[in-house]
């Protein structure tokens, strides 16, 4: 695949951040103009829950510290990378659960909301090193502005 942009932003792990990466990452997807604004409003969605797990799970909501997005625009679709160098996940496959959460506050379906809204979704981990979520949207004719218009 060639990319046609990539972008990669590094920010202090704090929830105001958040509405940022969102940001950051649909403008970089509305390049492609043919997109619907649900398959925005998708996308924007994983990476709120992302970026929010990098925060709350990963960081314990420690502002000195920071994560990553890497999002690259192809013809194919889009691609988002969020990555920390958080406390890691003990167990990803009973994280991804459908509500699973070690935070009793939380629902615990972000990852199922990711798996669910994105065409691929990979997860890896090491306690004590960090997590990094793959997030990968395919763009085929049915996301397009003009279809939903003939529909």
């Amino acid at each position: 695949m060639r990319s046609l942009n990539n972008v990669k932003i590094v920010f202090q792990a704090q929830p105001e951040n958040v509405g940022f990466a969102r940001v950051a990452v649909a403008c970089i997807a509305s390049q492609r103009d043919d997109l619907t604004l649900d398959v925005l409003e998708d996308i924007k969605l994983v990476v709120s829950e992302a970026v929010s797990n990098a925060i709350i799970h990963g960081y314990g909501n420690d502002p000195s510290k920071y994560v990553t997005v890497e999002c690259t625009l192809y013809d194919e679709g889009i691609e988002v990378v969020v990555e920390d160098q958080g406390t890691g996940i003990e167990d990803v496959a009973k994280a991804r659960e459908p509500a699973f959460t070690t935070n009793p506050e939380r629902m615990g379906m972000g990852m199922t909301l990711m798996e669910a809204l994105m065409t691929q979704f990979e997860i890896t981990s090491k306690l004590g090193q960090g997590t990094r979520v793959v997030l990968f949207k395919a763009f085929d004719h049915s996301d397009s502005q003009q279809d939903a218009a003939e529909d």
